[in-house]
């Protein structure tokens, strides 16, 4: 990443702080949630070496629009349009290409992203395959509370699918979704 992008990756961080600051992880210990997008940050770029600022950026605002504008489609577009003032149309693409559409049913959402993902922008895949190891990894670390063995196993399966629409994207990252795949696998066998 250009040094001159830096001042615009921290911008990102701060929104990102700001619009998840009332949000936790479901982890037993509630973690902020905030830790999710700088963990996407860091595997992407001190990982699997992923420069290219606007996928940084986007790795870091991928959930607000999901996430952080309420029940109202008018807040959706005002986090749309805050995005796209601060960070520019192409981060935009890359925030909407892996936001789910909540106004559709969970399973709904679950299936839609096994069927895009093979479609969406490259800069989305690295992203998407970045969350998914994120997510796997926290799973066998700190497992959502309340979740049974079979719920992980579900959704570790369901990434699995994700992912495989992924593939060619960026070996890589790939890799280290094996990894987390595996991990997980070990930390909460079925």
């Amino acid at each position: 990443m250009d040094t001159l992008e830096l001042p615009r990756l921290i911008a990102a961080l701060h929104y990102a702080a700001h619009q998840h600051r009332d949000q936790r992880r479901k982890d037993e210990d509630e973690t902020p949630y905030i830790n999710h997008p700088i963990a996407l940050l860091h595997i992407l770029n001190v990982e699997a070496g992923v420069t290219d600022a606007d996928v940084l950026i986007g790795a870091v605002l991928h959930d607000v629009i999901e996430d952080c504008s309420g029940p109202h489609q008018m807040y959706i577009e005002d986090r749309r349009e805050e995005i796209r003032a601060r960070f520019g149309e192409s981060v935009l693409v890359l925030v909407e290409a892996v936001t789910d559409d909540k106004t559709q049913t969970r399973d709904e959402r679950k299936q839609r992203q096994v069927e895009h993902a093979a479609h969406i922008p490259h800069g989305a895949k690295l992203i998407k395959l970045a969350d998914k190891t994120a997510n796997l990894r926290d799973i066998a670390s700190m497992p959502p509370a309340g979740w049974s063995p079979e719920k992980i196993e579900d959704y570790a399966d369901w990434s699995a699918r994700v992912v495989a629409g992924l593939r060619g994207s960026h070996a890589g990252l790939e890799e280290l979704f094996d990894e987390a795949w595996a991990a997980q696998t070990r930390a909460n066998p079925g």
